[in-house]
């Protein structure tokens, strides 16, 4: 604890119990409901009309919470609630006219007479001012209501205290944090409801080079960079402007205006300035193509949004200006949907794997150029979502196969397939099940081993199966999905090259690749019926891949006059819809029964 000396000691002891009263952040602050319900219980319990948590600045006395009075502070001369700051014990005053001292002070003076009041004390000793009653008759109290009163000032510490420690400043910048955002528009709306803001949501560096950045130079290098930035944009915005920190180098700041609202063209002039202070920061170690300050703005009312959405909103904009030319960009509630449709799809794809009714098979017949009759199929994913309806598979694979769902996912579409396989195969069909799988499945260090479970627990042989990856996902390989596909081909199983020609390094990674057939993708197909430019590409790429050992699909049939393009042509298999569209099990076996040829 902290003595407080009756010497020169006292200036010391004033400046440091200064500091740390500013760095709690809580003088000017807006009225919070976790104080208020302190001052109201203060109030009913000593029957008095006026309570209040009184803060003792450098010259005058603040209230962070008030009943029964309306003005907000006080001069701190000759303010019982300094003297209880100066001495750190309880004051009580039965009544300030019968006290030498304060009988012409300004409390006396606007007729209260009695007065009781206790420390505001953290745990280092510092008095930040006083938990109050006041009355305007003269009165007494007992030793049980003395307790009652200091356990109140406990009370509000522990609130204090609280807000400090668990999430409501940042201690790198001391700016207030999330939490306290959260709070303050919980706060504002219930005094402000339905006044025009702006949120300016202020991000120093993008997080992919956060982490690059992070990883050359450290950590300490990232944080000191963050706090400049933090103490530019306050310095900015000028005193009594509140801006919160949300995130390492993220800030968010709240445009409003008690005389009039401000518009959108005032905030956005807002965020290309804080924008510009930032760009105009020294560096120190961060390489100036590190950082690229953007400002996201978001327009709402005060108790017509939750406070958490203002800032995903902000947020969402942030990210939009990093696409922006002036680095600042305006919410939109286009993208805000795409980006909730994406989450809805990645949150519920989980419950379509465990729900019967929402995911689905379908299978597109693989025709033989040679022979006109079907040589096999490939698996398609359908989702049937319950409120969304149809989900295409280009817009949720790619969603899904950046979460550990990518797992799940393949392995629903391999047990599905592998039992449909198995009825073919049990029917004598002779029919090749193709399946998509990932890049990222090849690096499951399990996953030959669950296929070839699935294989032998149905007792279906690998010349059953194919396995098709992209080329994109060939390219990107590593030494773990390389020895993947080693150990797939030494299994038997064959692997396709899905989308062939839409990458970027076709001739090179050919050589390399452990694949046994090549896809040609839909886009150069499409054109090979009235494009010559197109036969000619087909017949280049149709004749490279035979001279390197591969077979050789078409995806994209939609004509006859492509079908029989690609027979003069020398390709091996045809698939598109000209063939038949992707069917359900029952359409296939239809499909399958009546085809004779083609």
């Amino acid at each position: 604890m902290v003595n407080v000396p009756e010497t020169q000691a006292i200036e010391e002891y004033e400046r440091r119990r200064l500091m740390t009263l500013r760095q709690l952040n809580l003088l000017d602050t807006p009225p919070s409901e976790s104080f208020d319900r302190i001052t109201r219980i203060a109030s009913e319990l000593f029957d008095l009309p006026i309570a209040a948590v009184s803060l003792t600045d450098e010259d005058r006395q603040w209230f962070k919470s008030r009943v029964g009075i309306d003005h907000c502070e006080i001069p701190r001369f000759k303010a019982c609630c300094g003297e209880v700051a100066d001495t750190s014990q309880v004051l009580v005053l039965p009544d300030l006219l019968e006290s030498p001292h304060y009988r012409n002070s300004p409390l006396a003076q606007s007729g209260i007479r009695f007065y009781a009041g206790a420390p505001l004390q953290t745990y280092d000793g510092y008095t930040l001012g006083a938990m109050c009653v006041l009355g305007r008759e003269p009165r007494s109290v007992t030793e049980h209501e003395i307790r009652v009163l200091q356990d109140l000032a406990a009370m509000v510490m522990g609130q204090i205290e609280l807000q400090h420690a668990f999430g409501r400043v940042d201690p790198l910048t001391g700016l207030s944090n999330g939490s306290k955002f959260i709070e303050d528009l919980e706060d504002r709306s219930r005094d402000n409801a339905g006044r025009s803001c702006f949120a300016l949501y202020i991000e120093l560096i993008d997080i992919a080079e956060m982490h690059s950045l992070q990883r050359v130079l450290g950590l300490a290098c990232l944080d000191e960079a963050a706090r400049e930035a933090a103490i530019r944009l306050q310095l900015r915005l000028g005193t009594g402007k509140v801006l919160y920190q949300v995130g390492l180098g993220q800030y968010v700041h709240i445009l409003e205006s008690a005389e009039r609202c401000p518009d959108e063209s005032e905030a956005l002039d807002m965020a290309l300035d804080l924008r510009q202070v930032l760009l105009s920061m020294p560096l120190g170690d961060a390489a100036p193509f590190m950082l690229h300050p953007v400002v996201g703005v978001t327009p709402f009312r005060l108790g017509e949004i939750a406070p958490t959405d203002v800032l995903r909103t902000a947020q969402s904009a942030c990210q939009s200006a990093r696409d922006s030319e002036t680095g600042v960009s305006l919410f939109s509630s286009a993208l805000d949907e795409q980006d909730m449709r994406r989450f809805a799809l990645i949150s519920g794809f989980r419950h379509a794997l465990e729900d019967a009714g929402q995911l689905q098979l379908l299978y597109q017949p693989r025709v033989s150029l040679v022979s006109d009759e079907c040589v096999g199929a490939e698996a398609l994913i359908r989702w049937q979502h319950p409120t969304l309806g149809p989900v295409a598979p280009d817009e949720f694979i790619p969603l899904i196969e950046h979460t550990p769902m990518a797992r799940l996912l393949t392995d629903w579409v391999l047990r599905h397939a592998v039992d449909q396989a198995t009825v073919w195969h049990r029917r004598g069909l002779g029919l090749r099940m193709s399946i998509n799988i990932s890049a990222a499945n090849l690096l499951e260090s399990d996953f030959i081993t669950r296929l070839k479970s699935y294989l032998t627990e149905q007792a279906l042989p690998v010349t059953a199966l194919e396995l098709e990856l992209t080329e994109r996902a060939l390219i990107g390989n590593t030494r773990a999905s390389t020895e993947a596909l080693d150990a797939l081909v030494e299994a038997g199983i064959r692997i396709a090259i899905d989308d062939f020609g839409t990458g970027y390094s076709s001739l090179a990674y050919l050589q390399e690749v452990p694949a046994d057939v090549v896809k040609i993708d839909r886009s150069f197909v499409a054109q090979i019926d009235h494009e010559a430019r197109s036969q000619t590409l087909v017949k280049a790429m149709i004749s490279m891949a035979h001279d390197l050992g591969y077979h050789v699909v078409a995806e994209g049939v939609e004509t006859e006059k492509s079908y029989r393009l690609l027979q003069a042509l020398g390709c091996d298999e045809a698939q598109g819809y000209w063939l038949a569209r992707p069917l359900t099990v029952e359409a296939f076996d239809d499909w399958l029964t009546s085809h004779r040829g083609f």
